[in-house]
């Protein structure tokens, strides 16, 4: 295959359905290595999730409560801000949640003030297409309303989450009150347009097929070619326990070729993650081989993957991260949540 190329749909679904990972992987790295080198990235960050609580009801997800629920629990501000006074040397934060019935759009307008207020170096990476959306419709106010003043809050970069799969047959079938392929995209397009950096993921190994996959990578090369506003792409592993749709997780093969395939499509995306919560640590590390050039970060505090089943630790420290990344022959960078480079 040539790289000079730009790869279409049945190049793309030409390389799902082959077994020649080995080919796959290196012509994904040799991709990777032309845009970033030997380096890897990753960020001093904690997960936040605010609440469980949410309107929503989601088949393949195991985080979601209704309120008042065995499990449901709301987190306050002021033990947001406990939480991340007690994580010195942290870059980044990361925010995302359940759709809360109750609180007004000035809940979340206070957390980004609030935080910023407190800790005006670090980042804040908050709120998916479908909490924006929510936002919007809870307060009244459009899309871009509600951006532009989430970012003189001190709104940073946003998040990729909500995107699952762009199929509508899938997604009615996996989230039917979600928020559709089209509104997510809106909504990146407006936050890109408005300078907010996002991400973009993709939740693969449910009940979707390759054809849907490749969908959904075009889509997003295509907006990217539009806007230039997205920083990485993360894969996102299905994990089925205690959902609604069940099933098995992906085979390692199946991720690693995911992850490949992606970095040769997203020929306009700087950087391809490699979600250590999903993966695990090993899997991780053999990622930064096939195309992969970020290995997400500390973490801290995630509950929304090890709610379905997750068994990675809940944090890693930046010592085994870099070693994660030496032992796979590549170079430890620490960056900050616009991948600039930090020391």
């Amino acid at each position: 295959m040539n790289l000079n190329k730009r790869l279409n749909k049945q190049d793309a679904l030409d390389l799902f359905e082959s077994d020649d990972i080995f080919q796959i992987g290196e012509l994904a790295s040799t991709l990777c290595n032309t845009l970033n080198g030997d380096n890897v990235f990753y960020v001093r960050n904690h997960h936040i999730n605010p609440t469980n609580v949410c309107v929503n009801r989601c088949k393949f997800c195991a985080f979601s409560r209704s309120k008042g629920q065995d499990g449901a629990y709301e987190f306050s501000i002021e033990e947001i801000i406990e939480k991340l006074r007690n994580k010195q040397g942290i870059k980044e934060v990361h925010i995302v949640g359940g759709l809360h019935p109750d609180w007004p759009v000035g809940y979340y307008l206070n957390l980004i003030k609030t935080i910023k207020k407190n800790f005006p170096a670090l980042g804040i990476k908050a709120f998916t297409a479908v909490e924006i959306d929510y936002m919007s419709r809870i307060s009244g106010m459009d899309i871009e309303t509600i951006l532009k003043t989430l970012k003189d809050c001190g709104l940073d970069t946003m998040p990729g989450g909500g995107a699952e799969i762009f199929d509508s047959n899938i997604r009615s079938r996996l989230c039917a009150e979600k928020i559709d392929a089209q509104k997510w995209l809106e909504v990146h397009e407006i936050a890109h347009n408005i300078g907010i950096k996002t991400n973009a993921t993709m939740l693969y190994g449910h009940i979707e097929d390759y054809k849907d996959r490749v969908d959904h990578l075009f889509r997003l090369r295509d907006l990217q070619d539009k806007t230039g506003g997205f920083q990485a792409f993360i894969p996102l592993s299905y994990h089925p326990k205690n959902t609604e749709t069940g099933g098995t997780i992906p085979s390692g093969i199946d991720d690693l070729k995911t992850i490949a395939i992606s970095r040769l499509v997203l020929d306009n995306f700087r950087h391809i993650k490699a979600y250590w919560i999903m993966l695990g640590d090993k899997l991780s590390q053999t990622a930064l081989l096939f195309g992969a050039d970020d290995i997400e970060g500390t973490v801290m505090e995630e509950k929304i993957t090890h709610s379905a089943g997750g068994t990675t630790t809940g944090s890693f420290t930046v010592e085994h991260l870099r070693h994660l990344i030496k032992a796979a022959g590549k170079v430890p960078v620490e960056r900050d949540s616009f991948y600039n480079i930090i020391g």
